[in-house]
């Protein structure tokens, strides 16, 4: 089961539908939107300030969502996707973004709706990347622009994706508990 933890008396909010792996922690100013997925060994630090998150978000594994105190705030939009081993630091995430593998992104930077930020790359405090931006490299840099459709569709798929492999999860919770149901049947 999340640990899911209150601090300095916020208790994390989460929304419908949500999928949230054994072994994440999710603690304090936390507010999730629905449909979104909190993948294995991920950490959503609302102790400081506060960490606020779209419809249809996933944070996928090994990510850490954290701020600095009474000075930086994380926001995500709806259909996000946060690859694997991504640090967000008090940063701005918009609608339909896409965040790399590895990538970080650190405070008061911002990602324009349907941007990308490549696998591996910083993100550095301040920086803003526009709408349907391909950002890159250590530090980022501006590559190229993408298609906004094509950007979205891609967003979205992924999304679906990530609520698709979630229902995975609770059928084999569910087929888990049958199988001990019998077995205290026998």
């Amino acid at each position: 089961m999340a640990l899911i933890k209150t601090v300095r008396g916020y208790t994390p909010i989460i929304g419908n539908n949500c999928y949230l792996a054994d072994n994440c922690t999710i603690i304090g100013d936390v507010v999730m939107g629905d449909d979104c997925s909190v993948w294995f060994n991920t950490v959503l630090r609302g102790d400081v300030n506060s960490i606020k998150i779209g419809n249809r978000v996933n944070i996928q594994d090994g990510s850490v969502l954290h701020t600095l105190y009474q000075k930086s705030t994380i926001e995500i939009g709806d259909d996000v996707s946060i690859g694997h081993n991504v640090t967000i630091h008090g940063a701005k995430i918009h609608d339909f973004a896409l965040i790399g593998m590895g990538a970080v992104v650190m405070d008061d930077a911002e990602v324009g709706e349907g941007a990308l930020v490549a696998a591996g790359s910083v993100v550095l405090s301040r920086t803003k990347i526009g709408a349907n931006e391909l950002w890159g490299g250590a530090p980022a840099k501006f590559i190229k622009m993408v298609d906004p459709a094509q950007s979205k569709e891609i967003n979205q798929k992924i999304a679906k994706n990530y609520l698709m492999y979630s229902t995975w999860y609770d059928a084999e919770e569910d087929n888990a508990h049958a199988v001990e149901d019998e077995r205290d049947a026998d």
